[in-house]
């Protein structure tokens, strides 16, 4: 009798146990859910003008979501924008595109560009979509000029005794192929098509920067420059961070003065709430949400990837 009556008391203990488990992880996953709902609705509800921070780093690409982020400003109350840059460029393309969106942007707010550790090529076409660009005396800034790049494993296969054979509707067709060696004719093709983006770069740095054709020509040879020479070459206008480019906003473009900074773009879906994804998903999981939880972890903002084509990017190789 005495074993049974143990087990029964033990058995009801477990079953206490396991009921104050699941209350702790509701409420858990309650206040999770009542804290990621406070955030949005002050979020949206908050009214107020602001200082918007849209930031660009990594290789340039022409991601959807920060191109989006960039279009809602323009119906936002923000009544100015930071371009918080730190980048080596990327795509012409993708930073056409971010150009694009940026000069459309300015009609509306005004726009001052911070450069970080970089803004090289492709993130320099971004930096002149601004109204004023501020840097660091170490930034880096310029490298105008486009690439395309292609290995060529044609002397390879050779060697092994593989041929790669194509029957193509004309010569310059998917050439170069990098399997095949490249022709004359190809080659030249691609030199013209890199001529053209870097007439067109050059162009627009010319007219961005009031530019003569001899201030062009001293920075037009793909080189980099630290902030101090960019801006004596008229590539940036003065040496600061964002404390520097808003006191600027505020004196020249009539902006308010201890605007709050916002960034219009975070990094993730949860975080943007100010909710690590990490304490959502594991409040989620606690009671059983597996799946949810699984999706919480993964819900990040289209980033893009790079893509091939023209690249107007810096880089240092390490050979």
């Amino acid at each position: 009798m005495s074993s049974i009556a143990d087990t029964l008391a033990e058995s009801r203990l477990l079953r206490r146990r396991a009921g104050t488990w699941r209350i702790i992880a509701f409420v858990a996953a309650a206040v999770a859910i009542v804290a990621v709902g406070a955030r949005i609705s002050s979020e949206f509800l908050r009214g107020g003008a602001y200082i918007a921070r849209v930031r660009v780093s990594g290789v340039i690409s022409g991601q959807e979501a920060q191109l989006k982020a960039i279009r809602d400003l323009a119906k936002s109350p923000a009544s100015a924008v930071l371009l918080d840059l730190d980048s080596p460029g990327g795509t012409t393309a993708g930073s056409e595109e971010l150009y694009l969106a940026l000069r459309e942007l300015a009609q509306k707010k005004p726009i001052a560009a911070v450069v970080g550790t970089m803004a090289a090529s492709g993130a320099y076409i971004a930096a002149i979509g601004a109204d004023r660009i501020f840097v660091r005396g170490n930034s880096i800034v310029g490298s105008i000029g486009v690439i395309v790049e292609f290995p060529n494993f044609a002397g390879l296969l050779d060697k092994v005794g593989v041929q790669f054979e194509e029957i193509k509707s004309s010569p310059l067709k998917a050439a170069p192929n990098g399997l095949t060696p490249t022709s004359p004719e190809a080659r030249a093709a691609m030199a013209d098509l890199v001529a053209d983006s870097y007439a067109w770069f050059k162009d627009l740095v010319k007219t961005r920067r009031a530019m003569s054709d001899d201030e062009l020509a001293k920075i037009d040879d793909g080189r980099v420059f630290s902030g101090r020479q960019g801006i004596g070459l008229k590539l940036a206008d003065a040496i600061g961070g964002e404390a520097e480019a808003i006191d600027w906003l505020v004196k020249e473009k009539g902006v308010a003065k201890d605007l709050p900074v916002r960034d219009a773009q975070p990094p993730g879906a949860f975080e943007r709430f100010g909710l690590g994804s990490s304490l959502a998903a594991a409040a989620l999981n606690a009671v059983g949400w597996r799946r949810a939880a699984e999706f919480v972890k993964e819900a990040e903002l289209d980033g893009g990837d790079a893509q091939s084509g023209l690249m107007s990017i810096w880089r240092v190789d390490a050979r």
